[in-house]
Formats: C-alpha cells, structure tokens, sequence
C-alpha cells in the first residue's frame, strides 16, 4: 500500500516555505523526506509531463552501482515509507526479492521504484517550466514565475509562486565535445550521445560499423550490449577512450568512504585550489567501469575465440578526438591522436555512440535575475556553504530566506555530489537547516579513515530558520 498522502494546506496567495526547482532523484528524496513534516508548505515544477531517469540507458540487465539502500529515504530515515523495501511490499515483491538476494538492483527497477514515489508523492507539479526567480525585497521573498504546459508541451498557463526558500535540482545534461557537436547537430546523421542510446539501438545493431567513444560505465555497458547483440566473427566495433586504460572504478572498502558525509565536510574544508585538484585527480572513485561489466566484457570476447580466430572487435584507450567529419552521406571520418605515441590517424565508421558523460546544468539562466546577489569563488563559479545553501548577499539571507542546490556543487563538495549514496544524507542536511529543527538526527562519524590531521569536523549546529516560526500554526 502506497503512504497516505496529506491534505493540502496551501493558500493560493500565501508563501510557501519552499519551491524545488526539477524532480530528479535528488529533489524526489528531499520531497519524500518533507513529506511527513506537516509545518512545511511545500512544492517542486518539472518540465518534463513526467518521472524518468536517464531512460536512454536502461539497458536490460544494466544495475545501479550503489546498493539498493542509497534509495530516495533509507540512510536518512530507514522508518520511511518512501522507501524502496515499501515499494516492493506496495507491489507484492517483498518475497522474491529476497530470495534474489541482490545486494544492487536493475537500473529499471531504480527507475520504476522512482516513478512510484513520483506518482502518489503530494506537491509534485510536472509540465511545469520555470521561466524567472527574482528576489521581491518588498515582501522578503522569492519569486518564482513557471509556465504549465499542456501534453503536447505547448503554455497553457502562466503562473508565480512566492516562495522563503527554493532548493535547485535540475541535474546535468549530456556532454558533448566539441569536435564531435557539428556531426550531432547535422540532420541524418548518426551520431548520439549515449543518453540516447534505447531509442536508436535496433538502428545501431544493423550498422556496417559502429564507434563508441568513452570508457566509462555507460560506454562499457553499451559496448557490452551491441557486442553480444552482433554476428560472431562481424562484430565491426571499434571502443575508443580518453583514459589510459580501461580502468576498473575504485570499489575498495575504504575506497568508498569518499562517498560519505565525513569525506564531503573534510573536503568542504579545503582551499579552493587543493579542491579543484582532487576533483579532476579523483575520477577513478566515480568514473570508472565496474568490475563484473569489465569481466563481463572479458568473457563476452573470450567466448567468441572459442572457435578459432578474434572478434572483430577493436579497444583502444588513450585515444582523442581532434576532429570528426562525413564521408558522403552514410559514413564517418573521425580524426584520431594517440597520447602515448603522438601518433595520428583516421577512422572511417558507420555510425558513433558517445559515451562522453555529464555535466553540470548552469544554473545561469534560472539565477540571471539573482546574479547580482550571488557570491562566487575565484574561478566565477557560486559559491555553496556546508548547508548546500549557495552564498548569497546578507539583505536576503537576512531575512531567513536561502537557495540550496543538489548535484551542483562537485567543486565545493567533492565526488560524492551525484553520488546516489548521499542523496538522503544530503536532503535530511538540507531539511535540518530550513526548519532549524532536527527532525532528522545524522550521524557524527560515518568513516574508519580520518581525512586529515586536523580534529574530525563535527556536525554544524541546525540553525533556527526565522522565517519558518509564523508557520508552525500551534504545532
């Protein structure tokens, strides 16, 4: 059975405690975890018509790389009944699942879990765009202007929402580089990002050739799934990668420790430029390519040696891009540079997968009308304090008022900013510091390893949230 949801409590012109901004995984916990705190008004807008999580790479059989635990509530509030082990009782699971014994679920099942919650959770608002935020100093509020868009997403409504407090979780978008963006934007022909990868595979399995770039997770599992998917013998693929190797992700026990909240406050704590370098020397811990794909990538070729002869199959690491164009209208020209050899050369491919990742979504356009309050680091990037709050001018933090971002802040928070582990750690963080309350207790020591010679950072006090008394109506 799905939780009760609460009545709505909300008056039409009255402020609301707080606006999030996209319904991704990480505002979709935060909203599960302000579900059963009855003295937050609350609502998040979307502008997709609905919940789905990066539905060109649920491939069949591909898992999460985090156990089943990281789900939307559990390492925050095990009681919750947002849960993922709720919603295996809400569909009658319960039983199979156990005897699976699966410690790490389908990417699918993740996703249906997420639809459950984003289906009976109150205060979701899909189809909604948000066009502007502005401070109102008159009231002391944020506003929030959106447009309802009806199902062929066209405006339907316009609409403002004022709002004390707004959460930013609008994720990241595809990476695509720059030698490859004029192949993806010239009509017909077939270059994606990986992101798109389900709704053009039966296209990329009768390809003459095909060329997937990156040697991530993604690039791996989608490598995996046309090698087993291509006649023995013609496999035509060609996997190229940036990295140095083929490198398997740090999975080590104390390896992972670098996704928990005494890693994220060590890192917090760190100068600006010791940060930056950690980021870019730290893609190992979240970069690389799980163990069992790399051993299934193994076996999947070895099996295709059984009978003589090699898989037509190439795996080059080290390798860039510097150029890319077309040979006529049906092929691909990619200029290719060695690191180790400095040698160059060129490929010719039918079609192109670019596993090329993810990056942060600016948050510029949303903020424009905020620029002039924002405070930023050395490098023009926001500057975000150990609440996830970004660093604003004190005439609106003054008055009780803040912005919090989720996966928007790897360069002051570190590797475990998309991690999915930290997801309710980071929500309950989050909830703490806007009721200035603790309805959620977090833990002082979440690590055996000491990060640093200075004494551990404790947990910063909650902060009373001013705006919030008003709000409380007795309780």
């Amino acid at each position: 059975m799905s939780p009760t949801p609460l009545p709505p409590r909300h008056e039409p012109e009255a402020p609301r405690d707080l606006v999030g901004i996209g319904i991704g995984p990480f505002n979709l916990s935060l909203a599960a975890l302000a579900h059963p705190l009855p003295e937050l008004d609350i609502a998040f807008y979307e502008q997709r018509p609905g919940f789905d999580w990066h539905p060109g790479l649920l491939i069949d059989g591909a898992t999460l790389q985090v156990p089943f635990l990281a789900d939307l509530v559990t390492l925050a509030d095990p009681a919750n009944p947002w849960s993922f082990l709720n919603y295996l009782k809400a569909r009658d699971r319960l039983y199979p699942f156990y005897f699976a014994e699966r410690f790490h679920i389908q990417r699918a099942e993740y996703d249906a879990y997420c639809r459950w919650v984003a289906d009976n959770l109150p205060g979701l608002h899909f189809g909604h765009q948000i066009d502007a935020v502005r401070w109102n100093p008159e009231r002391a509020l944020f506003e929030v202007d959106f447009t309802q868009l009806d199902t062929d997403e066209e405006a339907e409504a316009l609409g403002r929402a004022y709002t004390r407090n707004i959460v930013l979780g609008i994720g990241t978008a595809p990476h695509i580089p720059e030698p490859l963006k004029p192949l993806v934007e010239a009509p017909g022909v077939p270059v994606i990002h990986a992101a798109d990868y389900l709704a053009h595979r039966e296209h990329f399995l009768t390809a003459e050739h095909i060329t997937v770039i990156g040697a991530g997770q993604s690039g791996a599992e989608i490598f995996l799934d046309l090698l087993r998917n291509r006649p023995t013998g013609h496999e035509k693929i060609h996997w190229l990668a940036r990295t140095e190797a083929f490198a398997p992700m740090e999975y080590s026990k104390l390896g992972l420790e670098h996704f928990t909240p005494d890693y994220t406050r060590y890192f917090h704590a760190l100068t600006e430029p010791v940060r930056d370098r950690l980021v870019t020397a730290q893609w190992q811990l979240h970069k690389g390519i799980d163990a069992d794909t790399i051993a299934a990538i193994h076996d999947e070729l070895y099996r295709r040696t059984l009978h003589g002869g090699w898989p037509d199959a190439v795996l080059t690491p080290a390798v860039t891009v510097r150029t890319a164009g077309r040979v006529a209208t049906t092929k691909i020209e990619l200029h290719l540079e060695h690191a180790q050899q400095g040698a160059r050369s060129r490929l010719t491919t039918s079609a192109v997968v670019l596993a090329t990742g993810y990056r942060e979504r600016p948050l510029g356009r949303i903020l424009a009308g905020l620029d002039p309050y924002l405070r930023r680091d050395s490098a023009e990037r926001p500057r975000v304090d150990d609440q996830y709050r970004l660093v604003l001018d004190p005439s609106i933090t003054g008055s009780g008022c803040h912005i919090h971002v989720q996966n928007a802040e790897l360069h002051t928070h570190g590797v475990g900013t998309p991690d999915l582990g930290l997801a309710a750690w980071r929500s309950a963080t989050i909830l703490n510091s806007l009721t200035g309350k603790e309805p959620y207790p977090l833990p002082t020591r979440t690590a055996f390893t000491t990060f640093g010679l200075e004494p551990r950072p404790q947990i910063p006090p909650v902060r009373q949230n001013r705006a919030l008394i008003p709000l409380v109506d007795g309780r």
